[in-house]
């Protein structure tokens, strides 16, 4: 019997792209659902998530998930082949506090860094070089967080893997440099390179123009951070 199984996502979303990644890591055929999340957003998408009415939204046989790490560990329950989580339970909560921590603390101190107002900027960098120095204690000389494949961590943290070193090249603010953080940055470089990840990332030079366009929009107030 056939499985049913749906990714509900915007092509620029680290997120989204999360479940994507691990999907093809495990060789799980999947269909995609692009969504428009600046615009009318589906009635699908809106009935699977009302409470978040975000992407992304995970459906296996008619039921939904959502919440980009929930779906993983899901992933990971329901196709054993290619495990992303250690079996070791103080390995897997580990795994599983670190990429608590990059949701819980890097993602909103970087996000900060970004788009907090000029008379704030150096102490939302300083904060959040802190989180990411912190992030990257965990590599502990290690080809990837999961070791020597990608896992559990390695896919959450994707957002510094790809998209931070776009919006850096887009705005002028570094974060991430081989001076400040040379473990992590080479950590982004095998990530991107991996056979897998590559072919699931979105065309750089789109994510360029499209960091180009949130940027302007930014500064013209038309959205807020």
């Amino acid at each position: 019997m056939s499985e049913e199984v749906k990714v509900f996502g915007f092509w620029s979303s680290p997120f989204a792209h999360r479940v994507v990644l691990a999907l093809r890591l495990k060789g799980v055929p999947y269909e995609y659902v692009e969504e428009n999340i600046f615009g009318n957003k589906s009635p699908l998408l809106l009935q699977y998530n009302p409470v978040h009415k975000k992407v992304p939204v995970f459906l296996h046989n008619g039921k939904p998930i959502a919440e980009s790490l929930v779906i993983l560990e899901y992933i990971d329950e329901v196709w054993k082949s290619n495990p992303i989580l250690p079996n070791d339970p103080h390995e897997k909560a580990t795994a599983r506090f670190w990429a608590k921590f990059f949701d819980d603390k890097c993602m909103p101190a970087i996000w900060k860094a970004f788009w907090c107002p000029d008379d704030e900027r150096e102490k939302a960098v300083e904060e959040a070089c802190g989180c990411l120095k912190t992030l990257e204690s965990a590599l502990n000389g290690k080809r990837f967080f999961g070791g020597e494949e990608i896992g559990f961590v390695d896919i959450a943290a994707n957002f510094v893997g790809f998209w931070l070193r776009t919006i850096q090249e887009v705005t002028g603010l570094e974060l991430v440099s081989a001076e400040k953080f040379p473990d992590l940055l080479k950590w982004s470089d095998e990530f991107v390179k991996h056979s897998v990840v590559k072919e699931s990332l979105p065309p750089r030079d789109k994510q360029l123009e499209f960091n180009r366009v949130i940027v302007a929009k930014y500064e013209a107030g038309e959205i807020k951070a």
